[in-house]
């Protein structure tokens, strides 16, 4: 028996659609598990009143910095005050003072940098004030290099416009020693950084703009006991 030429179409069609719509279902599905992750705030409490805590899983004499990533869950920063001391003074202040909290990650260029810590959300805000830049170009000694995991301190054209806005380094970027103010290193939380430049839309890749800002749901500080000084500002 024959089977007419617009069966064989038919059955095609149908194949083809059945074919569209499983791929159509897998990738709902993963997106629906990304978008649904665990956030893995490694065991750290952000749950309570103001924002300094003790963090005693980190032994280290240096002060420690809990960043608690909506969708993502914690990344922890030690801060390096016997590199750049007047930087970690001010960065410290504005966790303390909750600047931090509520406030964005909006730039992401992998392989280079990830950067928050505008209260604008677009790469032109800070505290209202802005800090000596410590490098040197800028006749400061900071030998701290940026390399992977290490944090910095974003600027605009002038070397001491620094103020709240901070960059973690995804990869090498040499150029940038000397001329920015690298100040610590993420020590934990690593895998949601990996998470977030593998699951994020980047929708300018010659800005890293981001299709969403991620929000900074709240920051920690564990000053390991030590007392440190008042940030020196450039009013402006």
């Amino acid at each position: 028996m024959k089977v007419k030429k617009e069966n064989i179409i038919m059955i095609i069609a149908v194949i083809v659609i059945m074919l569209i719509l499983v791929i159509v279902m897998l990738f709902t599905n993963q997106k629906s598990k990304n978008n649904t992750q665990k956030e893995e705030l490694l065991n750290i409490n952000y749950e309570i009143q103001g924002n300094e805590i003790s963090l005693e899983q980190y032994d280290t004499k240096n002060p420690v910095v809990a960043m608690y990533i909506e969708k993502y869950g914690s990344i922890v920063i030690e801060l390096y005050p016997e590199i750049a001391e007047n930087t970690v003074n001010n960065f410290i202040a504005l966790v303390q003072s909750g600047f931090y909290d509520n406030n964005t990650f909006h730039r992401l260029v992998p392989g280079f940098i990830l950067q928050g810590g505008d209260p604008n959300g677009i790469g032109t805000g800070g505290p209202g004030y802005c800090i000596k830049g410590e490098f040197e170009a800028n006749g400061y000694k900071n030998d701290l290099k940026h390399t992977e995991k290490i944090v910095s301190m974003a600027r605009s054209q002038s070397y001491d416009s620094a103020g709240s806005q901070f960059f973690i380094m995804l990869g090498e970027a040499n150029y940038l020693d000397g001329s920015y103010a690298a100040f610590g290193k993420v020590i934990d939380g690593w895998d949601n950084i990996q998470k977030i430049v593998s699951q994020e839309n980047v929708i300018d890749e010659e800005s890293g703009k981001l299709q969403k800002n991620l929000k900074i749901k709240k920051s920690l500080i564990d000053l390991k006991g030590k007392t440190y000084k008042n940030v020196e500002k450039i009013e402006k």
